[in-house]
């Protein structure tokens, strides 16, 4: 029995032992980026670019904030405030960059003043899918190129969305042929804007809330914004009749991005379940996009016509596009660094996607 109690005893003392080492290390690393949570409860503020609720995006965020809560048992709270709440709109980089907050939700293309090369990562047009953007993102390059120029802003990036195909734009007036683009006023971000200024157009940045009433009020004439579900809810239908299909934002990425420094000291298991809800977020937001763009096309007013661009726009497009990358490049090395990351995917992609994707839907009938 005293052999028994003995080797007992010092079992005992040995997890004592231990555990008051383990505590120990912990004390020391007090005060200190810490990569595990110890439960200890966390509370980021995120501000976002769209009204509060706001179908799809904005749902989509309220769902994150939801999603992170859950999957890390109550200790990290995400607390989302719509646009102009915390800050305005397009000011929720510069905010998180200056980690005035922690976080926004909002679109890549908004940021390009900032450096040329974010409008990359935001969607090409003419360009890539959303699940092609996606996967350059993630295995050819996107996001190591996308974090680096980023930290340059104390910014950590993930993709927090992204929306599928998205129409052309509503337009006052049809558009028969490339001259008759000529001194219209449409809001249009990003390389898209750029490729239709060099056709004639003056492109006008505006957010979401702002849109509808110059449009209305004839301060635009034209404007594109996603696809048939939240164009109608803008009610842009109501103030232009003529909606046309897309070739300027093919795949366009939402952001869900952090100050660098606040990131860092976050937990890795945090982090890890931020990194997760972002994914799942991306996921529903471009599935919620497909379902509900699907529905709201067989709703739409009998007034509204639905176009493609005239021939001669499109090709007179393609060579804007080409100038335009062509300049950029050159005034920008950043620029010019993402292109080609992004166009050796496009070359290594393209061959499998025409005989897959491109060669299933070209054969494809009712089922």
């Amino acid at each position: 029995m005293k052999r028994r109690d003995f080797i007992a005893g010092t079992a005992i003392g040995a997890t004592a032992l231990a555990l008051g080492g383990c505590h120990r290390e912990e004390e020391k690393t007090e005060g200190v980026a810490s990569h595990v949570n110890r439960g200890q409860k966390v509370t980021l503020k995120l501000a976002t670019s769209w009204p509060a609720h706001f179908p799809i995006m904005g749902t989509g965020i309220d769902a994150f904030a939801k999603r992170c809560l859950e999957l890390s048992g109550g200790t990290l709270e995400i607390k989302v405030y719509p646009k102009n709440i915390l800050v305005p709109a397009l000011q929720v980089f510069d905010s998180t960059s200056a980690a005035q907050i922690d976080a926004f939700h909002s679109g890549v293309y908004y940021w390009k003043g900032k450096n040329a090369a974010f409008s990359i990562f935001g969607g090409m047009p003419l360009g890539l899918t959303s699940e092609e953007m996606i996967t350059w993102m993630k295995f050819g390059g996107g996001y190591e190129l996308w974090r680096e120029m980023y930290a340059k802003f104390n910014l950590y990036p993930l993709v927090g969305g992204t929306t599928g195909p998205q129409m052309g734009g509503w337009f006052k007036k049809e558009i028969h042929s490339l001259a008759d683009l000529k001194g219209l006023k449409m809001r249009i971000p990003g390389l898209a804007g750029e490729v239709m200024e060099k056709l004639g157009v003056n492109p006008v940045l505006l957010p979401a809330g702002e849109i509808y009433t110059a449009l209305e009020r004839g301060t635009i004439d034209a404007t594109e914004w996603v696809g048939p579900a939240l164009d109608r809810l803008m009610g842009f239908d109501k103030a232009a009749p003529y909606y046309y299909t897309g070739w300027h934002e093919p795949g366009s990425i939402l952001e869900i991005t952090f100050n660098k420094a606040r990131w860092e000291k976050l937990s890795s298991e945090h982090q890890a379940i931020i990194t997760a809800a972002s994914e799942e977020m991306t996921s529903n937001i471009l599935q919620e996009f497909r379902y509900e763009n699907a529905k709201a096309l067989q709703e739409l007013p009998e007034h509204v016509q639905i176009r493609t661009f005239p021939k001669d726009m499109m090709d007179a497009a393609k060579v804007a596009l080409r100038e335009v990358l062509e300049a950029e490049s050159a005034k920008s090395s950043d620029f010019a660094r993402v292109l080609k990351s992004y166009q050796d995917f496009v070359r290594l992609n393209k061959p499998w996607d025409d005989i897959s994707t491109k060669n299933f839907l070209n054969i494809r009938g009712e089922i």
